[in-house]
């Protein structure tokens, strides 16, 4: 039996099909003519129900430098502004009000950036489009941190290459109020500027869609891309995974018939979405806030759809075809966001299917966000590495996009009720039936289930506690609590957790323990064999066990 995705994708194709023979059926004073006019309207009716109002008029870049070499080759970077502009009719609050241009259209620019081959068509075919947190890049944080120097968001540092290595195309879209985008905006009954923000989502599709189809702008400056893209992927992180969920759930993924993004990358968006489909009075966007401890009533987040599976049911009810989408939620997620609630929905305690499009993975004991510092903080910031995990599933993204092989399975954290002297976030008030719950964790403290990386799975600490202030930071970066490191000090400490020298029968022992996780990981599709061999390497100069001796007298 055809899904409803696979019989989304079949009638695509056949509307194609229609488009093609149109141009050699007769026309209606013809014999057949009646079936030609018929197919002919029902084109039209088709192609008409999502119009491709809106336009990439400029793209100009105003720096181009190389970027460096790679196993895929050389990649320059190019950095500069994309003009594009829409039809006031766009189902966007606020557009029919926005000044308007000669053409009678609603212009917007944004900053972009990409990073792409020297050769564009030595890449690998695929589009990453990066959306931007808050003004700060992540596609380099996500995908090509190093292991010891974590990167944060905003760097545009080459890292591991893992991106690069791999033949990706990659584009930061600049999209939000204050942070890189030129919104079109009107004057209110009070006078005071409002701005247009759910443009940000018009210029996020339009950029995408311009870069993997067109030849060239307006003016008839090249796609630097052109013809080097046959398929798009989109990562989000946080804000923007919340950006990339509501995109879809109103209907941006699609230029006309065409559907923009093939496949998503969600990261730690938890059940929420995201309030940018009003006009703001600015200077910063409405993107801006979320729900904390503070104000856990905050609007916007957790008000629509809570699942995946609810917003691919109304994708599909258009008549779209959904993209296929990886979820990832951290252990910090489920205290702080509620990402509970992106499982159960606003009611009881049960997971609701996932759609047949969609995966969704935990990451045991993994922080929101990464923090070397967190001097605001009281404990010890999370410091679990996932980038690994976060390579392999773009890996698996891509290739369930391009050949249909199917990613792992989900991996998902039993969960409990929340409770206990940290609290969780609590629910909002007005979802009064909706039950907030945690991960079960064992008697160290570190959660079950998920996808335990070999830091967890192999602890020397406890993993993804919460940290203290409740404040809007340090809810999000968690902690780590290493275990003593003998019996000795964890008697003297009171702690209940068995030492590292009560673990480990010395460093064979624990390098062996990590290096069978590795290869778990490895076989399960979950690590890469290039990051499982940083991780052995690091075991193995662990400072947690007595030096190796050393040989003094030349042999």
């Amino acid at each position: 039996m055809m899904s409803a995705s696979d019989t989304a994708y079949r009638d695509q194709k056949m509307l194609g099909t229609i488009r093609y023979r149109l141009w050699r059926i007769p026309m209606p004073h013809r014999r057949n003519g009646p079936i030609g006019m018929f197919l002919f309207c029902l084109f039209t009716l088709m192609s008409t129900a999502r119009p491709a109002s809106a336009e990439v008029t400029r793209i100009e870049f105003t720096s181009k430098q190389p970027y460096g070499t790679f196993r895929a080759g050389d990649y320059v970077i190019w950095q500069g502004k994309i003009h594009g502009d829409l039809s006031p009719q766009e189902v966007i609050p606020g557009i029919d009000k926005a000044s308007r241009n000669e053409r009678g259209r609603v212009d917007y620019a944004a900053k972009i950036i990409l990073m792409m081959p020297a050769a564009p068509r030595g890449g690998n075919g695929a589009l990453l489009v990066d959306v931007p947190n808050r003004g700060q890049v992540w596609a380099e944080a996500i995908y090509n941190s190093p292991r010891d120097v974590r990167f944060l968001p905003g760097t545009l540092e080459q890292g591991t290459g893992f991106l690069q290595d791999h033949g990706f195309a990659v584009a930061e879209v600049f999209w939000e109020l204050g942070q890189g985008a030129d919104l079109p905006s009107f004057a209110d009954a009070d006078g005071k500027t409002r701005f247009v923000e759910g443009v940000g989502f018009a210029i996020v599709r339009d950029a995408a869609d311009f870069l993997a189809h067109a030849a060239s702008d307006k003016g008839g400056t090249p796609n630097p891309l052109g013809g080097a893209i046959n398929r798009v992927l989109a990562s989000g992180r946080s804000q923007d995974g919340r950006f990339l969920k509501t995109f879809l759930l109103n209907g941006f993924n699609m230029m006309g018939n065409r559907r923009v993004f093939d496949g998503m990358h969600v990261f730690v968006s938890a059940a929420g979405l995201l309030p940018i489909l009003q006009t703001g009075l600015g200077p910063m966007s409405s993107a801006e806030g979320a729900p904390t401890f503070d104000n856990p009533d905050f609007p916007g987040v957790n008000d629509g759809p809570l699942t995946i599976g609810e917003i691919t049911a109304k994708v599909e009810a258009r008549g779209e075809v959904p993209p296929k989408m990886l979820l990832v939620s951290s252990t910090t997620d489920y205290y702080s966001l509620r990402a509970s609630l992106g499982r159960t929905g606003a009611s009881g305690t049960a997971d609701q299917p996932l759609p047949a499009n969609a995966r969704m993975y935990d990451i045991a004991g993994g922080p929101h966000v990464p923090a070397p510092r967190a001097p605001a903080c009281t404990l010890t910031p999370g410091r679990l590495d996932w980038a690994p995990l976060s390579r392999a599933l773009l890996l698996h993204l891509d290739a369930w996009v391009s050949r249909g092989a199917k990613p792992p399975a989900s991996e998902l954290m039993p969960l409990e009720a929340a409770g206990g002297e940290v609290p969780a976030l609590r629910a909002p008030t007005r979802l009064s039936a909706a039950v907030i719950q945690v991960p079960k964790r064992d008697q160290d403290g570190n959660a079950l289930g998920g996808v335990r990386l070999p830091d967890v799975a192999v602890p020397t600490g406890t993993n993804g506690g919460q940290n203290l202030p409740q404040t809007f930071t340090c809810m999000l970066i968690g902690s780590f609590s290493p275990f003593p490191a003998t019996k000795a000090e964890r008697e003297r400490t009171g702690d209940a957790r068995p030492s590292i020298e009560e673990r480990y029968h010395g460093r064979d022992d624990y390098v062996n323990r990590i290096r069978v996780a590795a290869q778990d990981l490895i076989k399960r599709g979950f690590i890469l064999p290039e990051d499982a061999a940083v991780i052995i390497q690091e075991a193995a100069s662990s400072n947690l066990f007595a030096p190796a001796p050393v040989n003094t007298e030349p042999r």
